[in-house]
């Protein structure tokens, strides 16, 4: 399947504008993307702890759209949802997978490190696949809230000891190039454009949550569409009113991510555009902290009586 130059010239300038990059750079994504549909690129693509979210919101993608991304510009070596192989065939190319190395290592889903038998592949656990591939890849893409700080899967009680990428790392004395792509789900253009990015340039620059700054460097509030109703402090009461969602509970306020710029489902809307309040999927403390709800309603009355 051929792809000439203008498509990808034409998909590296949607990426690039997604990102807030320079245009100079459509020249070198362009050759990313090229170089992802060429095959060049591996990626390896475990799912642990998860419920497939981030893959099927990888799916979603636009510019390129699904078909592109998965026969196209995805050299999926391996994939547990995408894969058509099966059984012992699927096994035995994963196997090869990681024994050739080189490949960009995707992980969606937290990792179950105190109940390996909780996310099997084939007779193998999902702890030791990890380690055994992270140790043969170029770099580590942390996929979705759950993989990146833990999310839903660590909530408390936990009982499967649920850790992040990161976590699980720094307790097995890995040290590997990663970044984290928060979001329940994450957004398509939030992985697409990350991994060309790594491909041409390497390693984006990161906060102290190993997020690119590009993609999560500013507050969702401060680009919110009701941000002049928050000053104004014309808050909603009652769901369905117009003006700021801060008093239903918005976590806007203190989570980074684009969203408000980007736009999901093709750009089309967004949680607060859709008038529902942000639940900060993208936070590092997202379900983890377990006085800390998704919504703050009633944290007042939660306040008066002690809580």
């Amino acid at each position: 399947m051929n792809i000439d130059r203008r498509t990808f010239l034409k998909d590296a300038s949607i990426l690039l504008a997604g990102m807030s990059l320079a245009p100079a750079l459509q020249p070198g994504f362009a050759e990313a993307l090229e170089t992802l549909a060429s095959g060049r690129a591996p990626l390896l693509w475990l799912q642990g702890l998860s419920c497939s979210g981030c893959s099927v919101s990888l799916i979603n993608s636009e510019s390129p759209g699904p078909a592109d991304l998965i026969t196209r510009y995805l050299s999926l070596y391996f994939h547990q949802t995408l894969s058509a192989a099966t059984g012992k065939v699927a096994m035995e190319t994963l196997s090869k997978a990681i024994d050739q190395g080189g490949y960009i290592l995707a992980v969606e889903g937290a990792v179950p490190s105190g109940m390996p038998e909780a996310c099997m592949i084939g007779e193998k656990s999902f702890n030791d696949l990890l380690l055994e591939s992270a140790r043969k890849a170029q770099a580590v893409v942390s996929v979705g809230t759950c993989a990146s700080f833990g999310g839903i899967p660590a909530a408390p009680p936990n009982p499967t000891g649920a850790l992040s990428v990161a976590e699980f790392f720094t307790k097995h004395k890995l040290n590997i190039p990663l970044i984290n792509l928060p979001g329940c789900p994450a957004h398509p253009g939030w992985i697409v454009g990350n991994l060309a990015y790594l491909l041409k340039v390497g390693i984006p620059e990161v906060d102290d949550h190993k997020r690119p700054i590009k993609t999560y460097g500013k507050l969702l509030h401060d680009q919110c569409q009701n941000f002049a109703q928050y000053q104004k402090m014309n808050f909603v009461v009652t769901p369905g009113e117009e003006g700021c969602l801060f008093k239903l509970g918005c976590q806007g306020v203190i989570t980074h991510a684009d969203c408000p710029m980007r736009g999901w489902n093709g750009g089309i809307n967004w949680c607060v555009k859709a008038n529902a309040p942000c639940a900060g999927c993208a936070r590092p403390e997202f379900a983890r902290d377990k006085n800390f709800a998704f919504y703050r309603l009633n944290e007042q009355k939660n306040l008066e009586n002690g809580g």
